[in-house]
């Protein structure tokens, strides 16, 4: 039985292997004179195109006392333009069969349309508009400061354990802005002018600091074509667009701290540091992460869900950046539990991959995962056109939608150990203890 099921894990390896060679992802791209870089990306197996605008400019461009401006232009940019009337975004997208929506992490916004392949111009022309004519006023910045604060009073101060982000965030960094998450401070937008806006749109939504990404059913040429008509005579930025050069100092040791939240079951959050996205050490912490604590089988999940039944439920994943940042795991303590119990089970799971190589079974069902999980991730027209200009956009390479999954299968079983004793060791994180505010004295 042993003999057959190692036959048919080797069959599965070399399938999906050559499942990754057989759908090599094929794309052309190129860039304007004013700097916008644009990827075509062919697939016509459905008549549907995404349509997708990546600005490299996240809430860790902001100033100090200006935070969540780059989260608040993800709403701001869809209440019209000089050509387009307020509020008719949605409309015109909805009215073509299509949907639209838009994302604000660390590091970048996106906004993307996926429509039927005969309204792609649609997608275009409201893109080329975002770009060059929106509407920055006053009236569009009162109205949409309200949604994103109902949005953060949903989201993160009435949701249960919602302020662990910020919290982890906070407390592990004291000089770098990912110090903040991407809602930012209601205060600093509160206290900002329509001018502080404006300067906003000017110094970063411009073409030379976005990636314009299409996939589907499309004809390259005639949509070359149509990218110029709309894109070409965008003027580029005269400046250079504004990066953080800030390196976040080494933890001196431990921080632990208490947070008193609306709960009613304890956890356990732990903030380890980590290496920027793309660094070979990173795709090591990453299969860690997954090693730990993604789904059930996992170690953490098994350990302290399943057998000491500790936990209720358990979670580890790290935060892909262009800096430095942190990979965050959590456990919410079953009914009974200390929170001290729990960490100390958390950590003792932890131990095990410093101090024991995982088994060669083990480890191959983890490349299997990451190489599935590669894969299905950039199945969609919406996931490769992102992807694509994820990856220009980071790396300056957009070939990594097919490549990067080497990478990663270049971790080995040493590494994996490495890393968890070097990244997720106590000196290098932060720890905090979140309690039901009625346990507070």
């Amino acid at each position: 039985m042993k003999r057959i099921l190692n036959v048919f894990l080797f069959l599965s390896i070399g399938f999906t292997g050559l499942f990754a060679q057989m759908n090599k992802i094929e794309f052309v791209e190129y860039t304007l004179d004013n700097g916008l870089h644009v990827i075509l990306q062919q697939d016509k197996s459905t008549p549907i195109v995404a349509v997708t605008v990546s600005y490299h400019v996240g809430s860790k461009n902001e100033k100090t006392n200006r935070t969540g401006f780059a989260h608040f232009f993800e709403h701001l940019l869809f209440e019209g333009s000089e050509n387009i009337d307020r509020g008719q975004v949605d409309v015109l997208i909805q009215n073509a069969g299509g949907a639209l929506n838009a994302f604000t992490t660390q590091d970048r916004t996106v906004y993307f349309e996926i429509l039927p392949s005969n309204q792609i111009n649609l997608g275009l022309w409201i893109e080329s508009e975002r770009m060059l004519h929106a509407k920055v006023d006053i009236k569009g910045v009162e109205t949409q400061r309200e949604v994103v604060k109902e949005e953060k009073r949903q989201r993160y101060d009435n949701q249960p354990y919602g302020t662990v982000l910020l919290e982890a965030l906070s407390h592990s960094f004291t000089e770098h802005p990912y110090a903040w998450s991407p809602i930012g401070s209601m205060d600093d937008l509160n206290a900002a002018e329509e001018k502080d806006y404006k300067q906003f749109y000017e110094d970063f939504y411009v073409p030379n600091n976005a990636v314009l990404s299409i996939a589907g059913d499309l004809n390259i040429e005639e949509t070359k074509k149509m990218i110029d008509l709309y894109f070409k005579d965008i003027p580029r930025s005269k400046k250079p667009v504004f990066r953080p050069s800030i390196v976040e100092p080494p933890l001196a040791g431990e921080v632990r701290d208490t947070i008193y939240d609306n709960i009613q079951l304890p956890a356990v959050i732990q903030s380890y540091r980590i290496p920027a996205q793309g660094t070979p050490d990173f795709y090591a912490v990453s299969m860690l992460s997954t090693l730990l604590a993604d789904g059930p089988s996992s170690r953490l999940s098994k350990s302290l869900v399943d057998e000491q039944q500790k936990a209720l439920f358990v979670g580890n994943f790290p935060l892909s950046l262009e800096d430095p940042s942190i990979s965050i795991a959590f456990g919410i303590a079953n009914m009974g539990t200390d929170v001290m119990a729990l960490e100390a089970a958390m950590d003792a799971e932890v131990a095990k991959v410093q101090n024991e190589l995982i088994g060669d079974r083990e480890f191959q069902k983890l490349r299997n995962k990451v190489e599935n999980d590669f894969i299905l991730g950039n199945a969609g027209v919406q996931d490769r056109a992102a992807a694509l200009a994820n990856y220009h956009l980071f790396f300056g390479d957009a070939n990594l939608i097919n490549t990067e999954i080497d990478k990663y299968l270049k971790v080995t079983k040493e590494d994996i150990q490495r890393v968890a004793k070097k990244y997720f060791s106590t000196s290098n994180r932060v720890t905090l203890h979140y309690l039901p505010k009625g346990d507070k004295l």
